[in-house]
């Protein structure tokens, strides 16, 4: 750990609950519940270690809230309503200049993929173009439910684990 990464660790530490939910409380998209069990275990060593604490909180949640969790992300490719930091990520993939056939073709996967499932598709897209996602959603729809639950939930982890560094990188 860099001592820049120590300071910040530090000011996290200090948070109140209310603070703590401000700074971190978006990683995992609209669920800052998440963020609220977090805070019971200050202080962090890290931001691994504060990421750990969140990924340990969501695996061991019910079942329920897990499924609302996935819920909460917003289907890829679509022009649906997202947040602010969901459509820089996709912006960042390629997914907001989807020509029309593409658009189509994504939105009719996301369907065929939410009747299935009853989640949207889930994907940390960082790294991703829009043929991978696209590749990757043609392949995940012929998963079992089980297996996509539990796919979805390591893809949130890393989504999450995204945005934590970028909160301790600037």
């Amino acid at each position: 750990m860099n001592v820049n990464e120590w300071m910040e660790c530090e000011e996290v530490n200090q948070m109140n609950r209310k603070e703590f939910i401000q700074k971190v409380g978006w990683v995992f998209e609209h669920s800052p519940w998440v963020a609220s069990a977090a805070w019971e275990n200050i202080p962090f060593e890290s931001h691994e270690h504060l990421l750990q604490t969140m990924i340990d909180i969501v695996q061991n949640a019910e079942k329920s809230m897990q499924l609302a969790l996935l819920c909460e992300h917003p289907d890829l490719g679509t022009r649906l309503q997202m947040s602010e930091i969901s459509k820089k990520e996709q912006a960042g993939a390629g997914l907001n200049q989807l020509s029309k056939e593409e658009l189509e073709e994504f939105v009719s996967l996301n369907r065929c993929y939410v009747q299935k499932f009853k989640f949207p598709f889930i994907l940390a897209v960082i790294g991703q173009s829009k043929e991978s996602i696209l590749a990757a959603m043609k392949q995940r729809v012929n998963n079992s439910y089980n297996q996509e639950f539990n796919i979805a939930l390591l893809e949130v982890y890393k989504i999450a684990g995204f945005r934590l560094n970028d909160i301790f990188k600037s």
